[in-house]
């Protein structure tokens, strides 16, 4: 296990952190910046994440310290890798488990082979619409802001390559994945269109991210378990 001093704090860590359900990807950071301070009795220190997670979604978040924040942007322009669940048959306007059902769908004409083939339109560069319950800002204003409002805004399609789509169980009308993907992809927004490939609706029910170039969730850890080995 990595022993970090104050002197390898500030000139740079990556850490590898496995962020819990529910928490925001800003609570992780605080927490880690709070822990680095408190042992080491510092005034300030640059931590930063290199890539957010929505509080609904789990695993890998890579921080940054020190001097190595300066490779944040580097590190978000990498290669992601993300497993989760897609239900099928209704849909929410926050793509995901944030918002209620606001309409439902027969799923009965849905087979396997419909399923396997709907992922074949997704790969490959492709034009996406990020969800209107999401941060990127129109106008000075983060688009959920205008959502939550009730306000129609005009969102414009963004250029994303999906480099694997796969389907690794069917246990109807939850559908399991792992998605290879480019930096700026929606994963709720792939879900929402896919229901719509399948002429049903869909939403994402639950996401994990499990790589960012070649950082594995699997060597990660929690927030609190890092405050406390760094204690």
């Amino acid at each position: 296990m990595m022993m970090y001093t104050e002197e390898t704090i500030k000139s740079g860590q990556i850490l590898r952190i496995d962020k819990p359900l529910e928490w925001s990807s800003f609570q992780a950071v605080n927490k880690i910046k709070w822990a680095i301070k408190k042992k080491f009795k510092l005034k300030k220190i640059k931590v930063g994440h290199a890539g957010t997670l929505d509080p609904l979604a789990t695993g890998l978040l890579i921080i940054c310290t020190g001097k190595f924040t300066k490779k944040i942007p580097e590190l978000q322009g990498q290669i992601k890798e993300y497993t989760g669940t897609i239900t099928l048959g209704a849909t929410r306007p926050s793509f995901d488990m944030e918002t209620e059902i606001d309409q439902t769908y027969s799923v009965d004409h849905i087979f396997e082979e419909n399923i396997q083939a709907a992922t074949q339109k997704f790969i490959g560069e492709i034009e996406q619409y990020p969800p209107v319950f999401s941060a990127l800002k129109k106008d000075g204003k983060r688009l959920y802001e205008y959502a939550r409002e009730g306000k129609e805004v005009t969102i414009n399609p963004r250029k994303i390559t999906i480099e694997t789509f796969e389907i690794t169980q069917i246990n109807m009308p939850e559908v399991s994945f792992r998605v290879v993907c480019s930096k700026g992809t929606y994963i709720r927004s792939l879900a929402h269109d896919f229901g719509r490939e399948l002429d049903s609706g869909a939403y994402l029910s639950s996401l994990r991210r499990t790589k960012i170039g070649d950082f594995n969730v699997d060597n990660a850890i929690t927030p609190d378990a890092f405050a406390e080995m760094l204690q």
